[in-house]
């Protein structure tokens, strides 16, 4: 494992200059909770967001993919370096009975953003006091990171032409990595994720006369058996991926055969070659079972996310800050890869730079799953996750 350079004075989670701020920033990312905003309707959290980092002298731009915020330290010349968190929440129901539970039915952070918003937070804080570093931080508050793609978004709309960076990186809290450890590594580290939608379209008819119409559940159940084939058959077996069926509707009478049925799913790779293959074979396999069946067909297929790829380089400088905060032994370079989805990937797709997680805990709902409506972040996670961000922002601005 690479070290970090010699001469940065690295940030312990424990340090007395970081032990004033834990308590404020808990209670932020508590009242983040307690109010979740789902994609592009951040309006709060994103102006609590921009408060504070105003309050702490940074440069505050707003507006970018909606409600991104950018917060902007330059201390000279050198190198810029982005450090991105994720503001939005799920649209789901918490069933956790705790003070700050989501006081929004149907709406909560049960992914962590709350905590990575708040560690990131901390982060620009802490060094906008610290006089060790020089160049240009940015600290990108990405709005919609779960569905709808924000960091594609934000891309779009300009952020590497308004914000030059030399590189960028992510974070992640992990549910069942144990608290004090993380990891990271080169390479494909979180899949693509495809979104399809079919529609067969046969001819109605009386249940009891099924040789009368052109029944499209039994075309929809042949496509599903058949869709299986494309992972089982058609992928190599080293290679991941997954076509998972998520939706199937079709009729609403017991004694009628319906028009129409209706599908929809995702495709995940971690290889864009397997990637498109898993397209093209979508679109064949559902034009066959049409074909076969004698339906109609509407189909759709939208290439959402794209795999998120580490640069070697800088996942070595992402692993070596997570050894020196850490400590021996607590960073990890062979996690397993994950078919979970991060929009980070169209960032890294554009801008060198890497992505790593860092662990949420072992026991109850600090080990809930992701998206688990009893998932909980750890805010024992908070002063490590300040810490490694100014570590490794202070050793991203010193590499040559």
């Amino acid at each position: 494992m690479r070290p970090l350079r010699s001469d940065l004075v690295i940030l312990s989670p424990h340090a007395p200059e970081l032990a004033p701020l834990i308590p404020e920033l808990e209670a932020f990312r508590r009242d983040l909770h307690a109010h979740p905003e789902t994609a592009y309707q951040e309006q709060r959290t994103a102006g609590r967001v921009a408060e504070r980092l105003a309050a702490w002298g940074l440069e505050v731009h707003r507006g970018l993919a909606g409600t991104g915020v950018v917060g902007v330290l330059r201390r000279g010349a050198g190198r810029r370096i982005g450090l991105r968190a994720d503001l939005d929440a799920l649209a789901m129901a918490e069933a956790n009975d705790l003070p700050h539970r989501s006081r929004h039915p149907g709406r909560m952070h049960a992914c962590g953003h709350d905590g990575h918003t708040a560690m990131l937070l901390g982060a620009a804080r802490l060094l906008a006091a610290r006089p060790e570093w020089r160049g240009t931080l940015y600290f990108v508050f990405q709005p919609a990171e779960e569905n709808e793609a924000g960091g594609r978004r934000m891309v779009e709309e300009g952020l590497f032409d308004r914000f030059p960076m030399d590189a960028i990186f992510g974070l992640h809290n992990w549910p069942g990595l144990p608290l004090g450890e993380g990891g990271v590594r080169s390479g494909a580290v979180m899949a693509s994720a495809d979104f399809f939608h079919v529609e067969l379209v046969g001819r109605g008819a009386h249940a009891a006369y099924p040789h009368r119409g052109r029944d499209p559940i039994v075309a929809a159940a042949a496509l599903v058996q058949a869709l299986q084939g494309l992972v089982s058959r058609e992928t190599g077996p080293l290679d991941a991926a997954v076509v998972s069926v998520t939706r199937l509707d079709a009729g609403d009478s017991l004694n009628v055969i319906p028009e129409r049925a209706r599908l929809a799913g995702t495709v995940r790779a971690l290889d864009e070659g397997v990637r498109t293959a898993l397209e093209v074979g979508v679109r064949r396999v559902a034009e066959g079972i049409a074909a076969g069946h004698r339906m109609g067909l509407e189909f759709a297929y939208e290439r959402r996310y794209r795999t998120t790829v580490n640069d070697p380089h800088q996942a070595a400088l992402m692993l070596a800050a997570m050894a020196a905060t850490l400590g021996a032994g607590k960073a990890h370079d062979d996690l397993p890869p994950t078919l979970g989805a991060e929009d980070f990937g169209w960032m890294l797709a554009a801008c060198p730079g890497a992505y790593g997680v860092l662990g949420n805990g072992t026991e109850g709902r600090f080990a809930a799953g992701l998206h688990n409506p009893r998932y909980e972040f750890n805010d024992a996670l908070i002063p490590y996750g300040v810490a490694f961000w100014v570590n490794l922002a202070e050793g991203a601005l010193g590499e040559g």
